[in-house]
């Protein structure tokens, strides 16, 4: 135990992030390969054929290829311990080697547009070769499965810069068999359209580059946790004893699968600090070992055990609370006697035009019924809201 909570508060890689980073990088070693070979082929073959197409097919193997550094490096940065300057680690670099990424493949989408329109302008007669023709079209079914292959292992090991790199190579095995497509009509009709393939195919490259940009700066702005991940962290939560109900779950994102939270449990009113502090301490460990999260504080509610009376005036609240179809939960109930003091949080859904609006009616409405009672009651807001 002593030593899984070092791990939690140093941050160390676990074996899974391990695997995961060594099969990021063979994954680009495999491309850049690859790349480089099918490129140099390429090169060759444009040079003698004339043909603008194949060497800006050569041109994105190359881009192909840098793209795959980029993603090593980016590994590798992203896995630096961490620090007093980045306490959380350097996990969020892998969004931005997926933004440079996307921005590399938008640039050679533009550039192959503006050299597509040069051709159309000023047309070059190109000269297929039986060989170069059979280098293309290996080149096609070699792009396609690599492109396959690293955006299926970008899915498995959730790299967003594998699954750009994948989805780019795919792009590319259509450009080389728009290639084909032109020399087959051109050895037929004698009339070249490379150059008009081009710029149709540079025009979707480039809409692949602005929605992979896209996607990658929403990472960075911070998207909400998937509604699985929270819903298995509460399940896992609620599965100790005494614990009713977990709520206000707030998940932050470090990187791929590097998650911080916090998440507030409720458990009985005749819980001693010291009880609290091992349930708190138990929910950590088990949190982290099934789901890889560690949260940093776990705050906690009081539900009355005792006094029967709170029963009655928790239903009649929640069902004030439940009649406003925003109005998603009523949670951290508790009703002091003594001073009859109730409180009470609402998570209010985004849905709702003017949540605080929603909040004041529910509360006004709970104030008509019981006047004189003090209330205690905060909007809130679910973070994992599905």
């Amino acid at each position: 135990m002593e030593k899984i909570n070092e791990n939690l508060l140093l941050g160390a890689k676990s074996d899974e992030q391990t695997a995961r980073d060594k099969g990021i990088i063979t994954t680009s070693i495999i491309g850049i390969l690859a790349n480089v070979f099918l490129a140099s082929f390429k090169v060759f073959v444009g040079i003698f054929s004339h043909s603008i197409a194949v060497m800006l097919d050569a041109v994105n193997n190359l881009s192909d290829a840098a793209s795959s550094v980029i993603t090593i490096v980016g590994t590798k940065l992203a896995g630096k311990p961490a620090d007093k300057k980045h306490p959380f680690g350097y996990g969020r670099i892998e969004y931005l080697s997926a933004m440079i990424i996307s921005i590399i493949i938008l640039y050679a989408g533009i550039t192959s547009f503006s050299e597509s329109i040069k051709k159309i302008i000023s047309p070059e007669v190109p000269d297929y070769t039986p060989v170069s023709l059979v280098i293309i079209a290996a080149g096609v079914v070699v792009k396609l499965v690599l492109g396959r292959f690293v955006k299926a292992r970008g899915v498995r090991y959730h790299s967003e810069s594998l699954v750009n790199s994948g989805e780019d190579a795919m792009m590319d095995s259509i450009i080389s068999a728009s290639t084909l497509v032109a020399a087959g009509i051109f050895l037929f009709t004698g009339f070249s359209v490379e150059a008009w393939l081009g710029a149709l195919i540079s025009l979707f490259i480039v809409k692949s580059g602005i929605e992979m940009l896209h996607d990658t700066l929403s990472e960075i702005l911070g998207e909400r946790a998937a509604p699985s991940l929270a819903l298995d962290i509460k399940k896992t939560v609620t599965s100790f004893e005494d614990v009713r109900g977990a709520y206000d779950l707030v998940l932050n994102n470090y990187g791929p699968d590097s998650f911080n939270g916090s998440i507030h449990i409720e458990v009985p009113d005749t819980y001693t600090a010291d009880k609290i502090d091992g349930l708190v301490r138990a929910i950590q460990l088990a949190v982290y070992k099934e789901h890889n999260v560690v949260l940093t504080a776990i705050g906690v509610y009081s539900f009355n055990t005792i006094d029967p009376e709170s029963l009655a005036i928790r239903e009649r609240i929640s069902g004030i609370a439940k009649k406003y179809p925003h109005v998603l939960q009523m949670h951290g109930f508790y009703f002091n006697k003594a001073t009859k003091t109730v409180r009470f949080d609402l998570v209010i859904s985004f849905d709702a035009d003017d949540r605080r609006t929603v909040f004041q009616q529910v509360i006004d409405e709970v104030k008509s019924a019981y006047p004189d009672f003090a209330l205690q009651a905060a909007i809130d807001t679910d973070y994992s809201e599905l």
